[in-house]
């Protein structure tokens, strides 16, 4: 296949990337390098045969005029994200976001296939206020409980990305797939998510190793299991048109056990102190997969304790960057 990345430098872009070319297929990543410019993992994609990597702004109209057509998938992964990113500056975030889904939309051929990647963030109103069940279906409503919190500006931006895809695509002769990652983590991920966060504090030697949250619930899911998901939905003409979770609902973990389970895999034992939740963080996160299972058969593969010891050694090995 030919298949085009957008944002494919980023943290499940490269995940992905190097999977579809261990598969045999054609890859070409587009990418502003706002991260990722001087990534060894990055360097090792260029230098294959079957890769093509473009930097480009994918927010300025003119970058859509020189990418070709024809492509047999399509992943739209470029986005601002993060909770540092999107609390600082809310208003990127959305503009980025949305011009980057809208350009796509007016850019796309008939019969291409799209996947868009939306967030779990779209419930977390819902969550908080009492009427979403944990764990959440895909039917539940979305609740964005205080369009003026910065916090989000990230669910509304893919709120509206959702719509805009989902209403345009049979009119327009195209498919499109909408999947809602669910606390994604691996190797490469940055700083600002609780895995990596805790892994580089052990590294450090924090002691006392506080714990923001650590009586709320989360399901993490390993990139690997992610990227698996993904291309599973591709794969199925059924799944056009849905929107479905991607994530891990084997291992919910409470946060302080999961960083009990961080700093054994370090190897350290400093005294853990809990601390209040970030603001706006909901008490208990975990993704409903059966419209996943019903569509790909898709069961995760990858252990919490496992996945934590691959991100915590890659980590480690990169020297804590």
């Amino acid at each position: 296949m030919r298949v085009l990345l957008l944002g494919g430098a980023g943290f499940i872009g490269l995940h992905l990337a190097r999977r579809l070319v261990s598969d045999g297929h054609q890859v070409t990543i587009v990418d502003d390098f706002s991260r990722g410019r001087d990534d060894a993992d990055l360097d090792r994609l260029r230098g294959e045969p079957a890769v093509r990597v473009v930097s480009a702004d994918l927010t300025a109209p003119d970058t859509w005029a020189t990418l070709p057509s024809g492509w047999d998938q399509i992943y739209l992964l470029a986005a601002v994200v993060g909770v540092r990113n999107v609390e600082q500056d809310p208003a990127r975030v959305v503009r980025t976001n949305t011009l980057v889904a809208l350009h796509l939309l007016d850019w796309v051929a008939p019969g291409e296939r799209v996947f868009f990647a939306s967030t779990s963030e779209v419930y977390a109103g819902g969550v908080t206020a009492g009427w979403v069940p944990v764990p959440t279906p895909e039917s539940v409503p979305t609740t964005i409980s205080d369009i003026t919190a910065p916090r989000f500006a990230y669910a509304a931006s893919k709120l509206l990305g959702e719509a805009a895809f989902l209403h345009t695509a049979r009119a327009r002769g195209f498919d499109t797939v909408v999947g809602r990652f669910h606390n994604v983590y691996g190797p490469r991920m940055g700083a600002d998510h609780v895995i990596p966060e805790m892994s580089l504090r052990a590294l450090r030697g924090v002691d006392p190793f506080p714990v923001p949250g650590a009586d709320q619930y989360r399901a993490f899911c390993h990139v690997d299991d992610a990227v698996e998901a993904m291309l599973r939905l591709m794969a199925n003409p059924a799944a056009a048109g849905q929107i479905v979770h991607i994530g891990n609902d084997r291992e919910e973990t409470n946060i302080g056990d999961l960083a009990k389970l961080v700093l054994t895999v370090a190897g350290v034992s400093p005294v853990i102190e809990a601390a209040p939740a970030p603001p706006g963080s909901v008490a208990r996160r975990c993704p409903d997969l059966s419209l996943l299972r019903a569509l790909t058969g898709y069961e995760p593969a990858v252990s919490l304790e496992q996945g934590v010891r691959s991100t915590f050694s890659w980590y480690r090995e990169h020297g804590g960057r």
